[in-house]
């Protein structure tokens, strides 16, 4: 029961909080404040990610009385800690990215401190490759991209929380069927939080998850994945896939944005998922497709990540990688007819 319980707890904590820090008569309050490149129109609470990380903290805390066992050790908890503080201050007074890069490559080194590198991966189709010390530069280098990209993607109302939501509960299913309640139970408690907090976030947003959630929650769904790979959970493209909605569009976003010769560090509005909404799908349509594209990747992690023959494994990261590419494509196709109407 406690591996029910204790999530449901730690959604009602996030909820509960989230509800008194977007609370319009809270004097100490960390505005968001719209932009010219920002997809909401009023000044919106960014602490989201505050009751997040609380929720969690007073939930683990009970976990480890109990005798079920709980996967959240000191270096884990080093570097989310670490990134919390500094994300906080990002969000309160907006740190540079000279500032803000090596505190996360420094997390991500405590992790990695801690004994979460990779020696090898499992490649779908083709078994395991060894990677020797080169796995801890792909760890290390893996890390800090999830810590930024789950901020990049952090731009629309609903969004950020439904992927910790959907994501980590897969995470949690994962680990029930590889017989690891810990590992489950500490996923699960992850996204307990985040479902709480998207009660309050779910489109209109009353708050933002803001950097103090989001750059703790990237880190935290690398740690989980790197952590599943040590524990047997699953091989590493498992958890990759569960999260590709937001790790495909960062990335592709990111490369697209490199090869115009922008300045990738300043804010815009050029990933797919604001382009649906600039588009006029408007929030609520375009969080909900996300939340469809999020379940079905969790379903097929879930279905063909344990046991599965390498050729089902080939079959459902190719089948993924065809189903971005026309995802992609319609995205043009719309703006594209668009232009021409205009014209």
């Amino acid at each position: 029961m406690t591996i029910w319980i204790l999530p449901a707890a730690a959604a009602l904590v996030s909820y509960g909080l989230c509800r008194v820090l977007a609370h319009p008569r809270l004097g100490l309050r960390v505005l968001d404040r719209p932009g010219a490149r920002s997809l909401h129109d009023r000044p919106t609470p960014r602490t989201g990610g505050i009751a997040i990380l609380a929720a969690l903290v007073a939930t683990a805390g009970t976990a480890r009385a109990t005798p079920l066992p709980i996967w959240l050790d000191a270096w884990v908890m080093a570097g989310a800690a670490l990134l919390a503080v500094v994300s906080f201050v990002d969000d309160v007074r907006s740190l540079g990215p000279a500032l803000r890069l090596p505190m996360h490559v420094a997390a991500v080194a405590l992790l990695l401190a801690g004994g979460y590198g990779l020696s090898a991966v499992h490649v779908p189709g083709d078994g395991l490759l060894s990677l020797g010390p080169v796995g801890q530069v792909i760890a290390l280098l893996f890390g800090i991209w999830m810590c930024n990209l789950y901020n990049f993607m952090d731009g629309m109302d609903g969004f950020a929380g439904g992927m910790g939501g959907i994501g980590f509960a897969a995470l949690g299913t994962l680990g029930l069927q590889a017989g690891r309640a810990d590992f489950a139970l500490a996923a699960f408690l992850v996204a307990g939080a985040n479902l709480g907090f998207l009660g309050v976030n779910f489109p209109p947003a009353r708050i933002f998850m803001g950097d103090v959630g989001s750059v703790p929650m990237g880190f935290l769904a690398a740690a989980f994945s790197l952590a599943g790979v040590r524990m047997g959970v699953s091989a590493l493209w498992v958890p990759v896939l569960v999260f590709s909605p937001f790790i495909v569009d960062a990335t592709v976003t990111l490369i697209r944005r490199l090869l115009r010769g922008e300045r990738v560090w300043q804010a815009h509005r050029s990933h797919y998922y604001q382009r649906l909404v600039l588009l006029g799908w408007g929030h609520r349509k375009t969080v909900i497709a996300g939340y469809a594209i999020m379940l079905s990747t969790a379903a097929t992690a879930i279905a063909f990540g344990q046991g599965a023959s390498r050729g089902w494994e080939l079959a459902a990261v190719l089948g993924w990688a065809l189903a971005y590419l026309v995802i992609a494509l319609l995205i043009h196709h719309l703006e594209r007819r668009r232009r021409v109407n205009a014209s």
